[in-house]
């Protein structure tokens, strides 16, 4: 019989980190899924190690300084990787599976060099349990900033996301809310590898945002629904890895793979169940 973890404060500041992430990371995850973007997002999810890497190397264990390494990590392997799309033949999803491969190596070579096999275990898989709530207070702040500033952004970035020609003849400026939207991403990415580790940060963006699909074809309704996965499976990752001692970041992606494996068989639109036994409206 599985023994529920106490109720403390460590448990309470975990529930809390990985809410605020759901609130701020399923939406763009929506996005990302619609604008086919998905693996530019895993590839800036793993791009913050190295920069998280070396805000170790020289601060020690300063949230501080390990998030503003993987933000700077973050936006230039963003840039580098667009710059090489344009300026090259080589295809996108070829420059961006490179820039993830080398930014992961170079990450671990040099956690391996300078730190233990714990602050591996934790830079790379999350420890949402040592959030403090100092962390906390950083994290209100940029969920609040991400919800305000694409609610902001959000009809022309629904219209760039459909149909960036149409935004571009009216001088719709799809550029800079293109931009705006990357840089929300890449912060939320900075904002969830505490709780999810470099190597899952993307998980709560993309899974429920994916598993959403199957349910809805309106766009607020599937934020929504992305919203309330994101949320329920991190809670039920965070009370598996405190009960299990195992560390945050898989359990919460597996939980969250556990709902996607799930519509993948029953969900409304697109899943199995309504390929093999579609509703009466479809037969026709």
């Amino acid at each position: 019989m599985m023994i529920l973890p106490p109720f403390d404060v460590t448990l309470k500041h975990a529930l809390v980190a990985t809410l605020l992430v759901s609130l701020s990371g399923a939406p763009l995850g929506v996005f990302l899924v619609l604008r086919r973007m998905s693996l530019m997002g895993d590839v800036i999810a793993h791009a913050i190690l190295p920069g998280t890497a070396a805000g170790f190397i020289l601060a020690g264990a300063s949230m501080g300084a390990m998030s503003l390494g993987g933000l700077v990590a973050g936006f230039l392997v963003a840039i580098l990787a667009s710059l090489a799309t344009h300026f090259t033949k080589i295809r996108e999803d070829a420059n961006l599976a490179t820039f993830y491969l080398v930014a992961v190596a170079l990450g671990i070579l040099m956690l391996s060099l300078h730190g233990s096999a714990q602050d591996l275990e934790d830079i790379l898989f999350g420890n949402a349990q040592s959030i403090a709530s100092s962390m906390l207070i950083v994290m209100a702040l940029v969920t609040t900033l991400t919800v305000l500033l694409l609610a902001f952004i959000y009809r022309p970035l629904v219209v760039e996301s459909f149909d960036p020609l149409f935004l571009r003849s009216m001088k719709g400026h799809g550029g800079l809310y293109h931009g705006l939207f990357m840089m929300l991403v890449v912060v939320n990415m900075v904002e969830g590898y505490r709780a999810l580790g470099t190597l899952m940060a993307s998980g709560l963006l993309l899974i429920p945002a994916v598993t959403a699909q199957f349910w809805t074809r309106h766009l607020s309704l599937m934020i929504g629904l992305a919203v309330i996965l994101a949320i329920l499976t991190s809670a039920g990752g965070i009370f598996l890895a405190t009960t299990l001692l195992l560390p945050s970041g898989p359990c919460i992606v597996l939980m969250a793979g556990t709902t996607y494996l799930f519509s993948v068989c029953f969900g409304h639109y697109g899943s199995l169940w309504a390929r093999f036994f579609p509703s009466r409206h479809l037969e026709g």
